[in-house]
């Protein structure tokens, strides 16, 4: 009788407990016919709207949160819905990636074909300084490297004139289509040296991403000419606008 009681009292426990599961389960499929009541409601309230409402679907999506409700008619369009964000995420990605393209863009280096060049003298007798103009006249965007190469010489042998580090910008100078920039050239002391030579046109070269470019321009002076001392010339950097300290040399 006592092992009876026992075995008694285990089957009973075991119902129990499968009663509990029953019931558990019953709860699962009462939620998911919820889900699916919810989203069929959501059909019938807009039913003559267009497609691009079809996005209530994802509404849908909560009765896939459901489980049981992915089998329903209901959870498809839950699944339209996830479609649908994933056209999203892939058109951001395409937006994204365009971008990145636009920005990892480099504007080119500009070319003694893509700027026009004179020279003009600065203020002060006698005149110690000029300055250069470069113009974009290349009808796009280009990149101003460094500082002009400028030789006061036969281009073969004349060495170009050296650049001073304190006028180089903090930033690249890239000059839109028309636009200019400049560079301050000390071409001598002033007063009366043996040492000047009068020079009526001289050669300016560009640089490259790579180094000097090929080719130059050939650039006429100022009217009446300039005295240039080779032993004291130098350049200032391009810039998009001479500055007091940085351009004075």
């Amino acid at each position: 009788m006592r092992t009876f009681r026992i075995r008694t009292t285990v089957l009973a426990a075991t119902t129990a407990a499968l009663a509990l599961a029953l019931t558990a389960c019953g709860g699962a499929d009462g939620a998911g016919t919820k889900d699916e009541g919810a989203a069929a409601s959501v059909s019938k309230v807009t039913p003559g709207a267009d497609s691009g409402t079809t996005g209530s679907g994802t509404s849908g999506g909560s009765g896939t949160s459901g489980g049981a409700g992915t089998s329903g008619g209901a959870g498809t369009s839950g699944g339209a819905g996830t479609s649908g964000g994933d056209a999203s995420a892939s058109a951001t990605s395409a937006a994204q990636t365009g971008a990145k393209k636009k920005n990892d863009g480099k504007t080119p280096a500009c070319t003694v074909d893509d700027v026009k060049i004179s020279a003009v003298k600065q203020d002060g007798v006698p005149t110690t300084h000029i300055t250069l103009t470069a113009t974009n006249v290349s009808g796009r965007s280009c990149t101003l490297l460094q500082y002009p190469l400028i030789a006061f010489g036969d281009i073969q042998t004349a060495k170009d004139v050296p650049s001073v580090a304190k006028s180089k910008p903090a930033t690249t100078v890239v000059l839109s289509a028309g636009a200019p920039a400049y560079a301050a050239v000390r071409i001598n002391e002033g007063g009366v040296d043996e040492e000047n030579r009068a020079v009526s046109s001289f050669h300016v070269n560009l640089f490259a991403a790579d180094g000097p470019a090929e080719g130059s321009e050939v650039v006429g002076a100022p009217a009446g000419g300039i005295a240039v001392d080779d032993a004291v010339a130098k350049t200032g950097y391009w810039t998009h606008e001479l500055r007091n300290g940085a351009d004075e040399f």
